[in-house]
């Protein structure tokens, strides 16, 4: 038998993850190139056309690649994503980790009490509450300024207290692709600066910047290391490389970070004591090669270019997103899981917002192939006639 807690997690088990098995089943009975699946962040753009030649060169040469390591990884891995970053960082800042999930899971393990408070601003990725969860903390979450999707500020002041340990930030944005700037950066770091000295606490900024490459137009996605010293990073290759299925990242920790030393031993511990032990070896050497190289995101350009005017032009109320590789339009109606439901019956997969704790709202992934979102046009037109919107 499960444990209590578990099986309250498995009755609210990803709804995501859900609708991408459904996708799958839809797929063999009506056929993949009728089904139009914008449920999973699963990105189309292949990784670089060398990466199975490196891992054949690393195989070949590096002696030691299936052996153990330190905690926090390669060395020579993580000399080069710290040069990369700048911000006077070295080696010691950087902990390579499973993925950005796997690096989020060592943070807060790391630095959370029980009871204490990590606050997010809404719409945000779901599993932050599962995160949290995992080790007994409680979860913030500041309402959403719907005209934006920026941060809340006047919210924030209020909620921030004594108990609060961190606050989660995800720039580029999953689900609005919203991108935060200096300015906003700059607002944040100064309420996070004055409530530490309110509560004298220490209050961790926690950045999650898997999308951090995939940005549009010209967009600047700023250093957080460069706002607020008590800042951690989690980083992904899962959306830069194309690597999902690798799990491979990294934290970084600021060096002007309070107690950066007691911190890096607390993460290497917690790497190892959560199961993770270390990131596998022979991805870390591989992303090794890859620091600083850019994002394929023209495909992504593409499809968001094509789906969001079309979708405006239904007369669907979308923020305009400069990065990632979604869409967050409000939906048709007010209730976003029946409208959900509906699209299916149109052979279109989406989101609800409510997975985001942002009702009213869906998701669109629109990282797939460009034939897909194409065809899928004609079916959006058909779901927004359905609703009797009419078309701008």
């Amino acid at each position: 038998m499960i444990s209590e807690k578990m099986k309250e997690l498995v009755a609210g088990s990803s709804v995501i993850r859900a609708m991408f098995e459904e996708g799958r089943l839809m797929a063999k009975k009506y056929g993949a190139e009728n089904v139009y699946d914008f449920s999973l962040g699963n990105p189309n753009t292949p990784p670089p056309s060398t990466i199975t030649e490196n891992i054949l060169d690393i195989l070949s040469t590096e002696n030691s690649i299936h052996g153990y390591m330190n905690n926090s990884g390669h060395e020579s891995t993580r000399s080069a994503i710290a040069k990369s970053i700048g911000s006077d960082l070295t080696y010691n800042n950087i902990v390579m980790t499973v993925g950005a999930a796997g690096g989020l899971n060592v943070i807060l393990k790391t630095i959370l009490n029980p009871d204490e408070e990590v606050i997010v601003f809404a719409p945000f990725f779901s599993e932050y509450r599962h995160y949290v969860s995992n080790f007994n903390g409680k979860l913030i979450i500041i309402k959403p300024d719907t005209n934006s999707f920026m941060p809340n500020f006047a919210e924030l002041k209020q909620a921030i207290n004594k108990n609060t340990k961190a606050v989660i930030i995800n720039t580029p944005n999953n689900p609005t692709g919203v991108v935060y700037s200096k300015d906003t950066l700059t607002k944040l770091a100064t309420i996070l600066e004055q409530k530490q000295a309110e509560f004298n606490s220490s209050i961790y900024l926690i950045s999650d910047e898997p999308y951090r490459e995939i940005v549009y137009d010209n967009y600047e996605v700023p250093n957080v290391l460069d706002f607020y010293a008590n800042t951690f990073i989690a980083y992904s290759y899962s959306k830069s490389l194309s690597l999902p299925g690798e799990r491979i990242g990294y934290i970084c920790v600021s060096a002007k970070m309070n107690y950066a030393s007691e911190i890096l031993s607390g993460l290497n511990v917690a790497n190892r004591i959560l199961g993770f032990v270390n990131a596998p070896s022979l991805f870390q050497k591989l992303v090794e090669k890859y620091v600083g190289t850019p994002a394929e995101i023209m495909l992504y350009k593409n499809n968001r270019d094509i789906l969001y005017k079309h979708l405006v032009e239904l007369g669907f109320d979308i923020t305009y997103p400069a990065g990632a590789f979604y869409l967050f339009p409000k939906a048709l109606i007010e209730d976003d899981v029946q409208f959900c439901n509906k699209a299916k019956e149109f052979n279109i997969l989406l989101v609800p917002g409510s997975a985001f704790c942002c009702k009213g709202y869906f998701r669109l992934a629109y990282c797939v192939g460009e034939t897909t979102v194409k065809n899928s046009l004609d079916a959006f037109t058909k779901l927004a006639k359905y609703y009797n919107k009419p078309t701008r």
